[in-house]
């Protein structure tokens, strides 16, 4: 048997494993602490609403009947919500899912792709898996996004513009006549995909949605949402997107997989929507919480960039990865970042009041 394995296509040997995150069961195998504070993947601490626990209880006589494969009742609510045609939309295993689909269906070898940096590894990887390269424009000194950079590169009309707004991990967004330049900019050999798993974080003054800064633009463009963060559901994976027109949204059907998200996840994001009251909720903690948090760290003398996500993105001063090693003894799980110039950074989710209490408890014994 060969053992570098040449059957496996040189883009794929390129990419580096994902960081998902450790798991309570992970941390208590190797650290058994007293208490874990799961800070590391952006979840919401409150879960979802109870309308989405009945729904799911209603669904399970049915999971021997293959789901809609075109979501036909979701999409309608989705699109009822969002002021578009139902064939505007399109689900996916998650938005992750239809990050994969837009790219297989978009990009080419030798393609470009043009992105925020820090990203969202997996933009990055599967533009890198199709043979495309990444351009990246990164944050500027004063940790904020170099706006004029990202328009000057969108002006060479790479194949796919593609950011998460607000970013991950860095939390910093576009201000709402920065996003309206960019869509202006896209030319019309350009696709422009804006990743907005944590809008609804990010929702108020100083924040203008995608959907509404692309509405009347003439060239194509895809806005992706997410049902894993504020609406609670990241363990059934399910997401979204709105798609400029049917026409494109046909052509990224024809990618995905026939039945891409499962009964139960349909079932229960269909729950979740009337369940507004509840990720009113879940957002108030996070926004409240955010900002003491940020205060205390900032007290502490770490950098925090600005975020309007669920989540804050400091640096340690030192080495991330150790830094969360060390959190990790004391039972909180965070994400260290490890692309190349942020080695120093670390992510974290924002909790419960008790879970950030117990993760700026121990960040202080890294420090004694």
């Amino acid at each position: 048997m060969a053992s570098d394995l040449n059957i496996v296509r040189p883009e794929v040997k390129q990419l580096t494993p994902y960081n998902s995150g450790l798991t309570i069961a992970e941390v208590q195998r190797r650290y058994n602490p007293r208490k874990i504070s799961k800070l590391g993947s952006n979840e919401n601490p409150l879960g979802p609403s109870p309308a989405v626990v009945s729904a799911l209880t209603s669904y399970a006589a049915n999971s021997h009947i293959y789901p809609d494969p075109a979501g036909q009742a979701l999409r309608t609510r989705l699109a009822e919500k969002h002021g578009v045609a139902v064939e505007q939309i399109i689900l996916g295993n998650g938005s992750e899912d239809l990050l994969s689909v837009i790219c297989r269906t978009i990009l080419r070898p030798g393609d470009r792709m043009v992105t925020l940096y820090p990203s969202f590894p997996l933009h990055e990887d599967y533009t890198t898996v199709m043979g495309a390269e990444v351009d990246r424009v990164g944050l500027d000194a004063a940790l904020e996004i170099d706006v004029d950079l990202l328009l000057a590169k969108i002006g060479t009309g790479p194949r796919l513009v593609m950011f998460a707004n607000p970013m991950n991990p860095a939390g910093a967004w576009l201000k709402p006549d920065d996003l309206r330049r960019v869509a202006a900019a896209v030319p019309a050999q350009s696709l422009l995909v804006i990743d907005e798993a944590y809008a609804e974080y990010a929702e108020g003054d100083g924040y203008l949605e995608a959907p509404d800064a692309m509405r009347g633009k003439d060239s194509d463009w895809i806005v992706l949402r997410t049902f894993s963060k504020a609406w609670g559901l990241a363990g059934l994976r399910i997401g979204y997107g709105i798609v400029s027109t049917s026409l494109l949204t046909g052509y990224l059907d024809r990618v995905r997989t026939p039945f891409n998200t499962n009964g139960a996840a349909q079932a229960a994001a269909i729950a979740a929507l009337d369940g507004e009251a509840h990720v009113r909720t879940v957002v108030e903690l996070a926004r409240t919480e955010r900002e003491r948090v940020r205060s205390a760290l900032e007290e502490a003398g770490y950098r925090v960039v600005p975020s309007r996500g669920n989540f804050l993105f400091f640096d340690t001063g030192t080495s991330g990865t150790d830094i969360s090693e060390a959190l990790l003894a004391e039972g909180v799980i965070v994400k260290p970042w490890k692309q190349p110039d942020y080695e120093r950074f670390v992510r974290v989710s924002i909790g419960t009041a008790a879970e950030n209490d117990h993760f700026l408890d121990a960040l202080s014994k890294t420090r004694s």
